[in-house]
């Protein structure tokens, strides 16, 4: 390996790091604590690489991107931040940077990005995107998660292209905050973002809905002209209106505009919790229209799999309820963990509802884990059994019962009464659904029948036979 490589950050520890596996690496390292000085080794020509902090102790790093790419164009530029927000994705992205890395960083990601970065010829003419005033900072997409860094720098990719995107995601995992961002983060802002819920539209208004019926009634295509058009639940648009959609991507039978007399110039988001690629081969989606609205995929995680900012998003969630007029509360440690450890089949929306459910009954300043799995399980009865896991009842009741031992600990042998009690209803419901023929409950249970009948002894369980 070989390469100049100038590195930027205030954190001492990180310059050592850096500069020690790059070294070992073959490259020549410089590395400084402070943006003047990195501006003045960029000016002298220093360096064929930069790994470079945001905020830095003399000056924030996007405020001299613009220079360093005017005096080196050809100079590729890694950015890092601890600030992991989409906005800081989005400014990278618009500054010409060659990648966007979060801190903490994985040291063989930031090996890999300066050995592709510098085998990548930069473009030489890459000025900063114009994308004008009146973006709004705050943008509610919360995490920090690496699966959330993933979706930043994608969404932070698409913002200022007009290209069409399909948004995937279960229910409740932030489809439409999203196209919320890529709308309002995007040249497109000035312009309105007009939804249409395809799968709350009656079946036979979707074509009025979409396309109008006349001047005087035009359809939500118009309606975007200029802006962003989101196509929410678009698996559920009939196949008829899925022709005539195509049409409309294809030019054949254009979208006019009648308040312009024009066609109407409109970025299309769809989004969907099904997988659109197995509904065409089921022949219930045009493979073509497919193809025509995949033309770049954001693929959100659900939260069970990004449970490092369920924390921060419960936090979020507090706040936004204490501006809301609900009383202020703070999540105590033990409650943190029971909803970092729950499922969360219904992702951001069921959490941000547990939230707000909790502010609104609870008088106590302090959310503990007691009250959060009371909660957890009355939203499981009204839900549904499916709605919260076996493991979170037993839990729920483990929290109880530590609970109200106070300061004390429960007696000794819990491990033993706990078994039982898990036990004893699943016997009684194997016998019962075996109309208590003890060979099929063994089998069942997946233990032997002698096991079994020594089990019922003594736990007091009747093998009473029926139907």
């Amino acid at each position: 390996m070989s390469g100049r490589v100038l590195i930027a950050d205030d954190d001492a520890s990180i310059r050592l790091v850096l500069s020690q596996a790059l070294t070992r690496q073959g490259y020549a390292v410089r590395a400084t604590g402070a943006a003047a000085t990195l501006a003045k080794w960029i000016g002298e020509g220093e360096g064929d690489i930069v790994i470079t902090d945001v905020i830095m102790p003399d000056e924030n790093i996007f405020q001299l991107l613009p220079d360093f790419r005017r005096r080196r164009p050809n100079l590729p530029i890694i950015v890092m931040s601890a600030q992991n927000t989409v906005m800081t994705a989005v400014n990278a992205a618009e500054h010409g940077v060659f990648d966007y890395l979060a801190k903490p960083f994985d040291l063989d990601e930031v090996m890999a990005v300066v050995r592709r970065a510098l085998a990548t010829p930069v473009p030489p003419s890459r000025p900063p995107v114009k994308t004008g005033g009146g973006r709004d900072e705050r943008h509610p997409l919360i995490g920090r998660s690496a699966q959330m860094q993933e979706i930043y720098r994608t969404l932070a990719r698409l913002v200022n292209s007009d290209l069409t995107v399909l948004i995937q995601g279960e229910s409740g995992t932030g489809k439409s905050l999203t196209a919320r961002a890529l709308h309002d983060l995007g040249s497109r802002r000035e312009g309105r973002l007009v939804t249409v819920n395809l799968g709350a539209a009656p079946r036979e208004r979707i074509d009025i809905e979409l396309f109008g019926v006349s001047p005087d009634r035009p359809g939500k295509l118009a309606d975007a002209d200029g802006g962003t058009l989101l196509l929410e639940e678009i698996s559920d648009l009939p196949l008829d209106s899925q022709v005539r959609l195509l049409a409309v991507f294809d030019g054949i039978e254009p979208a006019i505009n009648p308040r312009t007399g024009r066609r109407s110039d409109v970025r299309v988001i769809a989004a969907t919790n099904r997988d659109l690629r197995a509904l065409v081969g089921q022949g219930l989606f045009r493979e073509d229209l497919y193809f025509r609205l995949n033309v770049a995929t954001l693929s959100l995680p659900p939260l069970r799999a990004r449970r490092d900012d369920i924390a921060e998003l419960a936090r979020a969630f507090l706040r936004r309820a204490s501006r809301e007029g609900l009383s202020v509360k703070s999540l105590d440690e033990a409650a943190l963990a029971h909803l970092v450890a729950h499922d969360w089949p219904g992702n951001v929306r069921e959490l941000e509802n547990l939230i707000r459910r909790i502010c609104a009954l609870y008088a106590d300043k302090t959310i503990t884990a007691a009250i959060v799995c009371r909660e957890l399980t009355a939203s499981a009865g009204l839900a549904g059994a499916a709605a919260v896991s076996l493991a979170d009842l037993v839990e729920a009741n483990l929290v109880r019962l530590f609970a109200s031992a106070g300061d004390d600990l429960p007696a000794p042998g819990l491990y033993d009464r706990v078994l039982e009690e898990i036990e004893r209803p699943l016997f009684r419901q194997v016998l019962a659904s075996t109309g208590g023929n003890q060979v099929r409950a063994a089998e069942l249970l997946g233990i032997n029948r002698n096991t079994l009948r020594k089990r019922l002894v003594e736990l007091g369980v009747e093998p009473k036979r029926g139907k």
